[in-house]
């Protein structure tokens, strides 16, 4: 089934988001995303508060990262709330910007192990095992939750390059690409997830979900453009950011669901000037997908 989310970005201070958070319910947005950027929001805190604020919101953190957190850590955090809040948490994880992850002593010297150590260990936890392994990164001995959840959620893994993008396939019940992604870069990526789900013999269905930045209204085009440059996201091809009325984003996101994407949070650019009405007009492209 193919999603539209949105995201409340680190580039917003936290008191906005319960009034961003209500009115994303309100519009009939189903998911909203975080980040947990350094040295901004904490991604757990907040969605914790935003699932308490709401009665249907799905809140996806995307993502967590891996080397500044244990994974025991990361599985208590993710039980807890999805016990509270049965189905309605999308976990993710990540490499982590690695020169933040250096600031705090923790970058890793091979972010590929990592994530080979630490992803199935946290699937493993969510799924109330007995999880004892000895690694680079990841030492576990006779760890296991006390309160697991009752179903484990899908572990949502961040991706860029190839290696990464075939790993996260192999380890992770989906795929998350950042902005300033084309569909055309999305197609490529999807083939090295897929070969990723092949190689682990994996049979499960495996999400991908992407970030776009995403401006509406008159100064659509001009905010959109801003956001590219700024983020050195400029370059000789078309789809980078969505921008214009709800009815052409609405017809324009299907380059992404076309590319493999099964899921597509439309982002606001950071100098976004009303979060609220943006949206109010994420569930207009949300209702306008449906009666399509």
């Amino acid at each position: 089934m193919q999603r539209i989310g949105s995201i409340f970005t680190p580039s917003f201070p936290p008191e906005h988001l319960k009034a961003v958070t209500l009115a994303a319910e309100a519009a009939g947005v189903p998911e909203l995303w975080l980040w947990e950027d350094c040295f901004r929001e904490s991604g757990f805190a907040a969605a914790s508060a935003m699932l308490a604020w709401t009665q249907r919101l799905r809140v996806g953190i995307g993502v967590a990262p891996m080397p500044m957190r244990n994974v025991a850590l990361t599985a208590m955090e993710i039980a807890t709330i999805e016990r509270m809040f049965p189905g309605r948490l999308i976990p993710g994880v990540g490499h982590g910007v690695q020169p933040w992850m250096a600031q705090i002593g923790a970058r890793p010297a091979s972010p590929l192990t990592l994530m080979r150590e630490y992803v199935p260990a946290l699937r493993a936890l969510l799924a109330h095992e007995e999880v004892t392994t000895t690694g680079r990164y990841v030492n576990l001995d006779q760890v296991r939750l006390d309160w697991p959840p009752a179903a484990a959620p899908a572990v949502i893994a961040a991706a860029e390059g190839p290696k990464t993008l075939r790993l996260a396939g192999e380890l992770a019940d989906g795929t998350l690409l950042p902005a300033g992604w084309s569909p055309r870069r999305v197609r490529a990526a999807s083939q090295l997830i897929g070969e990723g789900v092949d190689a682990a013999g994996r049979t499960a269905p495996h999400e991908t979900i992407v970030f776009v930045v995403t401006a509406f209204g008159e100064r659509a085009a001009a905010l959109a453009r801003a956001e590219a440059e700024v983020s050195r996201w400029v370059a000789p091809e078309e789809g980078l950011v969505l921008a214009g009325t709800a009815a052409r984003i609405a017809d324009d996101v299907q380059a992404f669901f076309d590319a493999g994407a099964s899921a597509v949070m439309l982002q606001p650019t950071d100098d976004e000037p009303g979060l609220e009405g943006f949206m109010a007009q994420v569930g207009e492209v949300v209702r306008l997908r449906a009666a399509a």
